[in-house]
């Protein structure tokens, strides 16, 4: 079978991939793309007939240039789509386009396996792309199941020098992606890598103490020291402890910023 994956972060397109591969090892891997403009040019290279045309798309909903909706506004999507991403609020909107199953962060082994053995069920049918109500119906019910309030990451073990050592979420100021490699940075300015991605660190930690300030950073509300109106209506900030990168609060998310700080 082949899967093309979009999906904006490298370290969730590796353990994608792994899990794929390590739950069916007949699955080719034709291709991924971080972008809606990648996305589009990758489908319309590989339409039907093509050898690396996919028989199923692995899709996040926020990628690095805009939703992954706007996909199939710009181009034919011929292929079932399995959505897999943090953002619940996007499901309905989801199941209205080509889409056999959504998954939420971080994906469970057991949970994709599952959507596999759906798609193929589907592809045996004689309309194997066809939505029925009942369908949609037990999407929408799997999905709000999989929304009940969960525990809060309270810690984290990591790697120091030759040993494991815990470090309690409160100490943590920010979360960051550098490199494909998910990092953080202590209250007391040490940095640790964690193998996790920022969209699945989004929903361990408590929404009341850490904001996803955009695809980069998500950040503690004791960290945030200065905020700067910036162009284009966004807002930088200014963390502590201090960090080389820029970071911007996204005009569309800066309200919900503001409101949060406020809190």
């Amino acid at each position: 079978m082949n899967v093309l994956l979009i999906e904006d972060e490298e370290l969730a397109v590796r353990k994608l991939s792994k899990l794929l591969q390590d739950i069916d090892p007949t699955v080719q891997i034709v291709g991924s793309a971080a972008s809606v403009r990648a996305s589009v040019s990758f489908l319309k290279d590989h339409e039907v007939g093509h050898p690396n045309h996919p028989d199923l798309i692995l899709m996040d909903i926020e990628l690095a240039d805009g939703q992954s909706f706007e996909i199939f506004e710009q181009t034919p999507v011929e292929s079932p789509v399995i959505f897999t991403t943090s953002y619940d609020e996007y499901a309905l909107k989801a199941f209205k386009v080509n889409s056999i199953d959504y998954l939420l962060k971080p994906i469970k082994r057991h949970e994709l396996e599952a959507s596999l053995v759906k798609h193929k069920r589907l592809m045996d049918r004689p309309a194997p792309q066809s939505q029925d109500r009942a369908v949609f119906d037990t999407l929408v019910q799997q999905l709000r199941q999989q929304l009940q309030p969960a525990e809060h990451r309270k810690r984290f073990l990591v790697r120091h020098l030759m040993q494991w050592m815990p470090i309690d979420v409160s100490d943590i100021a920010y979360f960051f992606s550098e490199d494909g490699v998910t990092l953080f940075r202590s209250k007391t300015n040490q940095k640790f890598s964690l193998d996790y991605t920022l969209d699945e660190l989004e929903t361990m930690l408590d929404p009341a103490q850490f904001f996803r300030a955009n695809r980069q950073f998500i950040i503690d509300i004791t960290a945030v020291q200065q905020i700067h109106n910036h162009f284009n209506n966004k807002l930088k900030l200014t963390l502590k402890p201090v960090i080389e990168h820029e970071v911007l609060v996204s005009r569309e998310r800066a309200t919900e910023f503001k409101k949060w700080m406020g809190k």
